[in-house]
């Protein structure tokens, strides 16, 4: 038998093998790391996709909701609606105006927020930069902040008319209008309705105003303090003018929560009918939401009154929008400052 002979490979050709292998190994590996790559990514595109159609799905309810009030309001709105008020009839719509309830309405709100601001700053203050967290007296304070954020409306309404309403105003008839026929202070009223409000939004502006402290840089009072300050130097002109931001965007979540709260001044001063605006803050007042609740139970033709109905939600939507607006533009200009100063 003859062998047949074997030619030894050339060295070009073992390369050319070489390169072959290693591009289909790389060609392999690439392959994997696509497939592992897919893999990881997938249960986050879900996730993503999840989050973004949760937040369209609100962003379609807010839509539909606004655009439902607009289209069944905008034929109501007039500019007599806004600026008038109601002298024979105010579930007609030729008659009926709304100027004494956004008086009314603003009236309250910056009466809380003058109220709800001070006080909500101080005690958060306290709790952040004076009292001990392991402190009894802390976790007391915090505790009754977090049940008060959660107590109904309704009950902070009961709240004002005898808290506010008999204990408060009726001593202070007993001691300064001792021999008054009618009530001045114990009676429904427009600094007894704010000052509820205030009670209820307390815990926005305590919890906003803690996380502003808190996110203020350490070494700024360490500076102070080493500088010679006391501790209410520090406070007062380095922590707060840094933490005012915050404390005016917990001032934009209380006007926005308060703005169309009724149950709250439903026993404390929304009164169903006025002729005249509030003269001082013992007087009742007409309000935007309570007329909202009126012409919704008490109208005596619902088709008749719709109109009203949601062209009054529109103009409480335009205020609440408005106030909301300046608070943001005053916050906007005190950030402006605190840039400007460094």
């Amino acid at each position: 038998m003859s062998k047949v002979a074997i030619r030894p490979e050339s060295f070009d050709t073992q390369l050319r093998k070489r390169r072959r292998w290693q591009r289909m190994l790389l060609r392999d590996e690439n392959l994997a790391w696509d497939i592992r790559r897919v893999g990881v990514d997938l249960p986050s595109s879900v996730f993503t996709g999840l989050t973004g159609g949760a937040t369209l799905m609100i962003v379609g309810i807010l839509a539909f909701i606004l655009a439902n009030i607009l289209w069944n309001g905008w034929s109501g709105l007039s500019w007599r609606f806004v600026v008038a008020g109601t002298t024979e009839d105010m579930f007609d719509v030729n008659k009926a105006g709304v100027f004494p309830m956004i008086f009314g309405t603003a009236a309250r709100v910056i009466l809380m927020t003058l109220f709800v601001i001070p006080v909500g700053v101080i005690t958060a203050v306290y709790l952040t930069e004076y009292a001990s967290p392991t402190s009894p007296v802390t976790r007391i304070i915090r505790g009754a902040v977090n049940n008060l954020a959660g107590v109904p409306s309704i009950v902070f309404g009961l709240f004002g008319l005898g808290f506010f309403i008999s204990f408060v105003g009726g001593h202070l008839d007993r001691l300064f209008l001792p021999g008054t026929a009618e009530p001045v202070w114990g009676k429904p009223a427009l600094v007894w309705a704010s000052m509820t409000l205030a009670v209820m939004t307390l815990p926005v502006v305590i919890v906003a105003t803690e996380e502003s402290l808190r996110a203020i840089l350490p070494g700024l009072r360490e500076a102070s303090l080493a500088l010679g300050a006391t501790k209410l130097q520090t406070v007062v002109k380095v922590v707060l003018p840094q933490a005012l931001p915050g404390i005016l965007t917990g001032g934009i979540l209380a006007v926005s929560r308060a703005a169309g709260e009724v149950a709250p001044i439903l026993f404390t001063g929304a009164a169903y009918y006025m002729a005249h605006l509030p003269q001082s803050l013992t007087d009742q007042f007409m309000d935007l939401g309570y007329h909202v609740y009126v012409l919704s139970t008490q109208s005596p033709n619902i088709e008749l009154t719709r109109p009203i109905l949601y062209a009054t939600v529109v103009v409480l939507l335009g205020l609440t929008f408005a106030l909301n607006v300046a608070a943001i533009v005053i916050r906007s200009r005190v950030r402006q400052r605190l840039r400007a100063m460094h």
